[in-house]
């Protein structure tokens, strides 16, 4: 089996880096001032934000390859995995490097809200692409960050740095709000196949004897991660990938209603219900009416 490093500190990636540790919980790395690396595949203890100028080598998030850019952001959170094979090869790097602890954001505002930025959750394959303006505007905020860094630590070092970093991540929000605009006609291919997914899952059958098709279950089959496949449906059609699934499933439901005449209890079963009155629940918070009712308003 593959061994893979740990990293559950910011001192052990400075380390690994060979770069000196100015504060213990977070760090920023100018790749450009960086002889040469040999790259492996690590677990990650730590939050961390790559930002690559260069291509260098086959990224490996998960099981999913990923060549680099020019111009790309990868973030990664707390145990993930994460790595290049640079198959024994050093390289030259180049870019940044942003490797936070997750005490320095514990208590803060950031630390209620970092969850909200769900791109830490997405694969490397759905990287953040930037224009050479966003670039300049993320290389800016990391040296803002780096600079107050090489301060002595007082007492509002670590209120700064964590706005900086938040002011940072938001940015990043910003850009990746432009990348779904951007990518509208790719997004709305996946929109079609989500949909043509929904339609094969329940004339196949699947939902009697796999239950109700999920978020994740939906992405997989698209080759995303659910944050990215769920913040994009969000972004093409207002609503969120959960509801556009019920939707689907209460479309199936007034047909089968209408066509079939036979007991609501199997209609719900077939379409994955284990208790009719998950069904019913589900259909009156739908349309306002309960199956029988809509039955008989015909």
């Amino acid at each position: 089996m593959e061994q893979v490093e740990r990293i559950d500190t910011v001192k052990q990636y400075n380390n690994w880096i060979g770069v000196e540790t100015l504060h213990p919980l977070v760090s920023v790395i100018n790749f450009n001032e960086i002889p040469t690396v040999q790259h492996f595949r690590r677990y990650m203890g730590i939050y961390a934000v790559f930002f690559k100028n260069i291509k260098c080598g086959d990224i490996i998030y998960g099981c999913q390859p990923y060549d680099y850019d020019d111009g790309t952001l990868v973030f990664i959170s707390p145990g993930q995995v994460y790595g290049i094979d640079s198959k024994g090869v050093v390289t030259k790097p180049s870019g940044y490097a942003l490797v936070f602890h997750p005490d320095l954001i514990a208590g803060t505002h950031l630390g209620r809200m970092i969850k909200d930025y769900s791109f830490f959750s997405y694969e490397v394959n759905e990287a953040l692409h930037l224009s050479k303006k966003e670039k300049e505007t993320i290389v800016d905020c990391l040296e803002k960050i780096n600079s107050e860094i090489d301060q002595n630590i007082d007492k509002h070092s670590k209120t700064l740095i964590v706005s900086n970093i938040e002011l940072f991540l938001n940015y990043c929000m910003r850009f990746y709000d432009r990348q779904f605009i951007t990518r509208s006609n790719v997004n709305k291919d996946i929109l079609v196949r989500f949909e043509e997914l929904l339609n094969d899952y329940f004339k196949s059958g699947k939902s009697q004897t796999s239950g109700l098709p999920s978020v994740a279950y939906c992405a997989e089959k698209l080759n995303l991660s659910p944050n990215y496949f769920g913040d994009l449906i969000k972004k093409e059609t207002g609503h969120t990938a959960l509801d556009f699934i019920q939707s689907r499933l209460i479309d199936e439901a007034k047909v089968k209603i209408f066509e079939a005449n036979q007991p609501l209890s199997e209609i719900a079963y077939q379409l994955g219900f284990k208790y009719q009155q998950h069904f019913t629940r589900l259909f009156k918070q739908k349309t306002g009416v309960t199956p029988n009712e809509y039955r008989n308003l015909n």
